[in-house]
């Protein structure tokens, strides 16, 4: 006779399943041909690239096929695109660089309400040391930019550079890119676009002035950023006399290789991952939505493929991630920048949407509808367990 007894105890249903990682942002697996091309390139590409020994014109022969290969993608020259030694540092580089080189035109840094804190942070430090203030255009509940109240501010004079995301990596919302690039320009203002969460996974974007990525969130590996720059933008390196100066001391050679490769090879089955990620986000979108008190935030349609944010009203973000984690489903949670201080978010503060109990998912190439469908089982008891703790559930 089959036994169907219930387990009992302290029992998860998922104990013998493998753990589920469903916090990519930012941080995605190695691409697996990023794992190959970094293998090669230690053997190839292990030497000073600036150097004029057979060695050194091997590994400069890599990194300038990087970048070529980098630029393909991005619809930009070859000579436009660097490699930095991360994301934040190439947006830093690009805000204060390029607010310094325009000093003459003023000292106004105009961003939007949602960006990153690095870019919040950089648009501070370049703002104060050309003697001009920082300018935050707000957002809707959706954590979309307002474009008429956004191009208003760039055409008044002063302003020295604007940033725009061209998807906020947090809600995965889409910015109006295209209409405040048609602003920028009419005003002289050069525009750079953090496409750190969108690269990869989205549309590549065109409008841009300066654009910087981040290679660990589409597959490659961490250490290294994208800094492009077109030509006719005057901006000024942080390290002028470096050999490489939008790269003090240099880049990683096999890092900047592996990068490319898996930023040609997300390139190339984007559309059909596209399409298989958005069915699985639109899956969370509902399930998370049927949880009682339980906000979706974010554009439900003009969004990125593979974002979900929602928040629980009467818990705890940290104790939410820790209820995850224990049925082992590893997630996001506070701001997607600031992640390790699990401080409520600024971008979800900057909508006017709720910010307890927050819940940040990205999924990966390898998020399986398995994985997805194993989370949607545990999510409203976890939410329950927390709230049980707390004491609220069913206020």
């Amino acid at each position: 006779m089959t036994d169907t007894t219930e387990p009992t105890g302290n029992h998860s249903p998922t104990a013998s399943a493998p753990r589920v990682h469903l916090d990519n942002g930012g941080g995605a697996p190695l691409h697996p041909l990023a794992r190959q091309a970094l293998l090669q390139a230690l053997d190839d590409g292990w030497a000073d690239p600036h150097r004029l020994h057979t060695e050194g014109r091997r590994a400069a022969r890599l990194l300038d096929g990087a970048r070529e290969a980098v630029a393909a993608v991005l619809g930009a020259r070859t000579e436009e695109v660097r490699f930095t030694a991360g994301h934040a540092s190439a947006l830093r580089d690009a805000l204060v660089g390029t607010a310094q080189a325009r000093r003459r035109a003023g000292g106004d840094v105009v961003v939007g309400g949602t960006e990153r804190a690095a870019v919040l942070h950089a648009a501070a430090v370049a703002a104060q040391a050309q003697e001009g203030e920082r300018v935050v255009v707000g957002v809707d509940r959706h954590g979309r930019v307002d474009p008429d109240a956004f191009a208003d501010r760039v055409a008044r004079p002063g302003v020295a550079i604007a940033a725009l995301q061209h998807a906020n990596g947090e809600v995965g919302t889409r910015q109006p890119l295209s209409t405040v690039h048609e602003a920028t320009r009419a005003a002289g203002v050069p525009l750079l676009v953090d496409a750190g969460a969108s690269l990869g996974h989205d549309v590549v974007p065109e409008a841009w002035d300066l654009l910087a990525a981040h290679p660990a969130d589409w597959g490659g590996p961490a250490g290294v950023g994208v800094l492009a720059v077109r030509q006719r933008v005057r901006a000024v390196p942080p390290a002028p006399e470096d050999a490489d100066p939008w790269a003090p001391g240099g880049v990683s050679v096999p890092a900047a290789f592996a990068a490319a490769v898996a930023l040609q090879a997300t390139a190339a089955d984007r559309a059909a991952q596209d399409e298989r990620r958005r069915l699985l986000t639109q899956r969370v979108r509902a399930a998370a939505s049927a949880v009682p008190d339980v906000e979706v935030v974010g554009d439900p349609d003009d969004r990125l493929p593979h974002v979900v944010t929602f928040s629980c009203l009467y818990v705890d973000g940290e104790a939410l991630v820790t209820e995850l984690d224990r049925a082992g489903f590893a997630v996001g949670s506070g701001s997607a920048c600031t992640a390790s201080t699990l401080e409520p978010s600024h971008v979800l503060a900057a909508m006017g949407v709720l910010t307890h109990g927050n819940v940040r998912i990205a999924l990966d190439r390898s998020t399986t509808e398995d994985d997805v469908d194993r989370f949607l089982a545990v999510l409203p008891g976890a939410v329950r367990r927390v709230r049980d703790v707390l004491g609220v559930d069913g206020l």
